[in-house]
């Protein structure tokens, strides 16, 4: 037998071996319903109900059984489990359920059919949450530590944000640190909550310092929390030279208190002095 003819022949097996799977995977399809949709969209408000119909086309010679479920959103079928005569299509309706509560923006899910012999089909569904939109967040318990500064940060609106951050620190003789807003690696959506640190390494080894941190997004979202910190060297403070320092950090604390009073000397705190107070005690300001 010829090279050319031990090639057409392997191709022939080849074909027959290949064509009665073909067949049986493409004997049947699931679409939306009405045809000219390669997907489904819905869209309403928190707490609403939306329907629509998914299709079970069997083009083929044996009755096939398939389930439906659903994916990335509340699907729910009138009947999960079809059996679906040869060269019929049956008409399935099911419900997309928004959650009360649930967040503007867009959603995607799936329809998922599979059949006794484990072949699925998948059809692209996507949500989208109607409702105001509303951009805000808080900065939170902001802590100064020997290796930086955290904080938290909380989405209290209904939109996704990227938020940026600037940080000031002011001590006794000046500005320590100024930092421009810039962009931080993070998305919030509604709802969440992360804890961040923000690197200070060559922060002052004594000093009276105060700290403001600012965070600002999309949509007008922003907040300032602002917390007070002294920075003793406790090993100095243990050794020979202790009384100095117990000294120095006094005096820079008399004169904290001092640039915060009011210039005309009443003696009364003024509301920036309350509200570093209120820091000093809780370790940190919204």
């Amino acid at each position: 037998m010829s090279s050319a003819v031990r090639v057409l022949c392997l191709s022939l097996l080849l074909l027959l071996a290949v064509s009665p799977v073909a067949t049986a995977t493409e004997a049947w399809t699931v679409a939306p319903s009405g045809g000219g949709r390669p997907s489904f969209y819905t869209e309403g408000a928190p707490g609403t109900v939306q329907q629509d119909t998914v299709s079970v086309t069997n083009r083929g010679d044996e009755p096939v059984t398939v389930r439906l479920h659903g994916t990335g959103v509340p699907i729910a079928f009138t009947d999960s489990a079809v059996r679906v005569p040869a060269r019929t299509r049956a008409e399935v309706p099911f419900t997309v359920t928004v959650p009360p509560g649930t967040a503007p923006g867009d959603r995607s899910g799936e329809i998922v059919a599979r059949d006794t012999d484990g072949r699925a089909r998948t059809v692209p569904l996507r949500l989208r949450v109607t409702g105001p939109e509303l951009s805000a967040l808080t900065v939170e318990h902001v802590r100064v530590h020997p290796d930086g500064i955290t904080y938290e940060l909380v989405n209290r609106g209904t939109t996704t944000l990227a938020p940026s951050l600037a940080i000031r620190a002011d001590g006794v003789f000046g500005r320590l640190l100024d930092r421009a807003p810039r962009p931080l690696s993070v998305d919030l959506p509604p709802g969440s909550r992360t804890k961040l640190t923000e690197p200070w390494p060559d922060r002052p080894a004594l000093d009276a310092v105060d700290v403001s941190l600012t965070v600002t997004a999309a949509g007008g979202a922003s907040d300032t929390a602002r917390v007070s910190a002294r920075f003793v060297p406790w090993g100095a403070v243990a050794g020979v030279g202790g009384f100095v320092v117990v000294a120095a950090v006094g005096a820079l604390f008399v004169v904290r208190r001092l640039g915060r009073r009011r210039p005309d000397g009443d003696g009364e705190p003024t509301e920036t002095e309350q509200h570093y107070k209120q820091a000093e005690l809780t370790g940190a300001g919204t």
